[in-house]
């Protein structure tokens, strides 16, 4: 993301789409570089008719290529190689006759030749085309609007801690402290708006050995993990956690946009489904996602939790059950309602407009102490005041005597011993695992442990069980992701929502459309430059205009309890044979026509709460001026890259369930034919939840670590 990727690509000269690659981009043929030469001849062009205001000073377009060939160096190879055909597909002869032009490379072509290519591209019948224009195109707009002449010119204020409050809703909150709220309160609010920043309270082992031993070793680090670990630390169980990312602290969350995204999130931030159809949204630092969450904490359903017992056999996960649990997690990790006066105004948008129409609606916990509201959740907490497992479980664990291991992948779980089972000791179990520390050598290390309690997100458990000889049933399938969808509004007031506390208001009007308890949600995002325009449709001057807006835009984000056509699986992951991850979606019939009831009612909130014009995500956004025109966003597809989809919800890859056909693990979280081998993470929950799922997962691992801790036996 902007200067921030890794990786080596030569300083440019001249942009001259006209000129042979090698002179374009300042190269000989035989420099490494991560794309060849006629591929990165057609990036360029491509880049020009996607941004070209970019391009207007000749030097600023040459640093946005550099940037973008830094970025794509910095993409594991498997990435690397699918921008690459695509970029190779796009820019062939071929590629200009399927618009009915001259067969000309793309970087050959006219610029107009080149725009009516794309806009065929953008809304063509065959997916795959589309598939290779969205690749292309939000990687530019990604990049882009990471820079910082770009989001100057739109007026994004950048990071908050080296200024002054600028609005009303940043900042600590006028009155007395109190600790009965999750903000941070002081008569100045201005002189407080930016306390020193905390470091998390968390050493990471620094190994030398090859070969570790541990009662119980948790992989992965998120709001699953951690809890798990710290539940069996302080049972007395000698635990050891491995973390694949990175270890930070309040410095290293500096608020620059561009490279945290690179840095914080699964593959830079570019995670998707194989048809680019579904943008996947994960953390993969120590904490997981619950570095990068916006804190809201929802508890379970009860229809939901009734669903669980019903039909997948779930054990003690009512909700009376539960409730003593959820209020453990609550006191452990400070979650408390927010208060009125610190709703940003794209939250007020939800409580104001649902208001004027009648709908139910509530403000949020958060699990926050000492919130200055600095818009940068996303994107680590500076100051320490989001209570993520960074904060709160993985220092807990630490004090109960666990290790934690960061840059540790797991690769492979083998038995080194057999037998074990229900009343008898857990079989001894070797982890394999790649540890690749920063200025370091890589190399393989073993971990030996009778418990091994897997916790990688729904993406990379079930790819773990996988190469683990483990798969099968339901590791991989029943992928759900809560299918996300925004729509904006413009209004004429100031509403800048890359600031404030992002998520403090859910409008669940709309949650159970069906006798099942399946429909949709609305709530809001933050707004920052980069991931925003990536998700903005179009190019060129239309999509700029949009930008230019910013900060008079206020989003709506539509989330979907998606499953809803029940035993249908609608997405899967699998490793495939170069060791690199499958993921598949579509949206299910009834899911679908859930979300479009979602971005009609998010279109009339949006109006109910003074927006003079709303736009949806559709490749061809729906521009709506009055709200007796929400009614022409139905019928519209929903088609992979017809819309764009997100999801920070990933869950179901390895579902409890009493069936093993059909699930992945016992409903005690135990891989069926794997004893001592447990999963604590969102891949565990067998349906979509109908909220945010980090409270729901700590639940569950909670639950799952103290029936571990019940069994264990060391005889």
């Amino acid at each position: 993301m902007g200067l921030g990727g890794t990786g080596g690509a030569a300083v440019l000269v001249r942009i001259d789409a006209q000129r042979p690659a090698a002179y374009l981009f300042g190269v000989s043929e035989s420099v490494d570089s991560p794309l060849p030469p006629r591929a990165r001849a057609t990036l360029a062009a491509v880049a020009r008719r996607v941004v070209p205001h970019a391009f207007v000073d000749p030097d600023r377009g040459e640093r946005l290529l550099a940037a973008l060939l830094q970025r794509i160096a910095g993409l594991s190879p498997r990435k690397r190689r699918d921008l690459t055909g695509a970029l190779t597909i796009l820019g062939s002869r071929l590629a200009a006759l399927s618009a009915g032009l001259a067969p000309r490379p793309f970087h050959e072509l006219t610029p107009a030749a080149q725009d009516r290519l794309l806009e065929d591209w953008a809304n063509a019948r065959i997916p795959l085309l589309r598939t290779i224009l969205q690749s292309v195109r939000r990687l530019v707009l990604l990049v882009e609007y990471s820079s910082a002449p770009a989001q100057r010119e739109i007026g994004y204020r950048g990071a908050y801690h080296d200024r002054e409050p600028a609005v009303s809703w940043e900042g600590a909150l006028r009155g007395t402290p109190s600790d009965a709220e999750p903000v941070a309160r002081a008569s100045e609010p201005a002189a407080a708006h930016h306390p020193p920043p905390a470091r998390a309270r968390l050493t990471a082992l620094v190994l030398d050995g090859s070969t570790l031993r541990a009662d119980a070793v948790v992989i992965g680090s998120g709001a699953g993990g951690a809890v798990a670990a710290a539940r069996l630390a302080e049972s007395g169980l000698d635990v050891l956690i491995l973390e694949s990312g990175e270890l930070l602290s309040g410095p290293d969350f500096d608020e620059r946009e561009g490279p945290l995204y690179a840095r914080l999130y699964a593959d830079g931030g570019l995670r998707t489904s194989d048809d680019v159809g579904l943008s996947i949204v994960q953390g993969i630092s120590a904490g997981g996602s619950t570095t990068v969450n916006w804190m809201v904490m929802l508890r379970t359903p009860e229809w939901v939790l009734e669903e669980w017992a019903t039909d997948f056999g779930a054990e003690g996960m009512r909700a009376s059950d539960l409730s003593k649990v959820f209020d453990r997690i609550e006191a452990e990790t400070h979650t408390r309602l927010v208060p009125d006066d610190a709703h940003s105004p794209n939250n007020r948008i939800i409580l104001d407009g649902a208001r004027a129409l009648g709908w139910s609606a509530f403000a949020a916990n958060i699990n926050a102490s000492g919130c200055v509201r600095t818009g940068f959740c996303g994107y680590g907490c500076r100051v320490g005041a989001k209570q993520g497992m960074l904060q709160t479980y993985l220092p807990r664990a630490e004090r109960a005597g666990a290790r934690f291991v960061a840059h540790a992948s797991a690769r492979r779980i083998e038995f080194a011993e057999r037998g074990g089972g229900r009343g008898a000791r857990f079989p001894l179990k070797r982890v394999s695992v790649r540890y690749a520390p920063p200025g370091a050598q890589a190399r393989d290390i073993a971990i030996e442990a009778p418990i091994v309690v897997v916790a990688g997100g729904a993406i990379e458990t079930p790819a773990l069980l996988q190469r683990s000889g483990l798969g099968g049933g339901g590791v991989g399938r029943f992928l759900r992701v809560h299918p996300v969808s925004g729509v904006l509004g413009f209004y004429e007031r100031e509403i800048y929502g890359a600031t404030g506390i992002p998520l403090t208001a859910v409008c669940d009007e709309y949650l159970r459309m069906d006798s099942a308890g399946y429909g949709a949600w609305i709530e809001c995002p933050p707004l920052h430059p980069g991931i925003g325009a990536a998700s903005l449709p179009g190019i060129g001057t239309a999509h700029r205009e949009v930008m230019l807006r910013f900060r008079n835009v206020g989003s709506l984000i539509v989330l979907t309890r998606d499953g809803a056509d029940r035993g249908r699986s609608n997405g899967e992951v699998n490793v495939r044979r170069d060791d690199s991850i499958s993921i598949k979606y579509r949206l299910g019939r009834t899911d679908a026509a859930h979300l479009e009831a979602g971005l009609v009612a998010a279109a009339r909130l949006h109006f109910a709460a003074g927006a003079t014009e709303v736009r949806s995500g559709h490749t061809r956004p729906v521009v709506l001026r009055s709200p007796g025109e929400v009614d022409r966003l139905r019928g519209r597809s929903l088609a992979p890259n017809d819309v764009a989809l997100h999801s920070a919800h990933v869950n179901g890859t390895c579902r409890l369930g009493v069936d093993a056909r059909i699930a992945g693990t016992d409903p005690h979280g135990e891989r069926f034919g794997a004893p001592g081998v447990f999963v604590v993470d969102g891949s565990l929950l067998p349906t979509a939840l109908g909220v945010n799922p980090q409270e729901t997962i700590m639940a569950l691992a909670t639950v799952i670590a103290e029936r571990v801790a019940e069994r264990w036996s060391p005889g």
